[in-house]
């Protein structure tokens, strides 16, 4: 390539490639799509060879990060796949690994990082759930779904 692009070692480092992907020229583009998936271009649409690239690249990373997502992830294509649909998600489904939910109660803010194993982390501490955490927040019982908006209070 005419251009030196730095290796994808974090997640930012994909964003500002991504980000840059629109000042590569078209050699350029073809060249990496061509090392990213072994085959010639058989589109000349650069937007669709941006987007492409984008997320192949994205997978890549992730691959390095998440193996448990990219694992149900193609759990579910294979399912979709064999069965032409795919299964619900469970009513109480955890968002995915990574996803911070923000709350403001009483004029404080609260924040929840959500934890590749399941669990929740608030206030440096990890929780098994999120009911236990909306408890130490407000001192009363909650569906720590709704209380952080997930789904309806009261309701499913």
């Amino acid at each position: 390539m005419t251009q030196q692009h730095p290796p994808a070692s974090t997640p930012a480092s994909i964003a500002t490639r991504i980000a840059h992907l629109t000042d590569w020229s078209w050699p350029d583009l073809t060249k990496e799509w061509h090392r990213l998936f072994g085959t010639d271009l058989l589109v000349i649409n650069r937007r669709f060879v941006e987007k492409r690239i984008a997320h192949r690249w994205q997978e890549i990373e992730f691959a390095k990060t998440d193996r448990a997502l990219l694992a149900r992830n193609q759990q579910r294509i294979d399912e979709l796949v064999a069965t032409g649909q795919l299964k619900r998600q469970p009513v109480g489904a955890v968002p995915v690994a990574g996803t911070e939910l923000i709350r403001i109660y009483a004029g404080i803010e609260h924040r929840v990082l959500v934890l590749s194993d399941g669990e929740f982390e608030y206030a440096a501490k990890r929780y098994p759930s999120l009911s236990m955490i909306a408890r130490a927040i407000t001192g009363t019982r909650w569906s720590g779904p709704a209380f952080f908006g997930l789904r309806k209070a009261g309701g499913r």
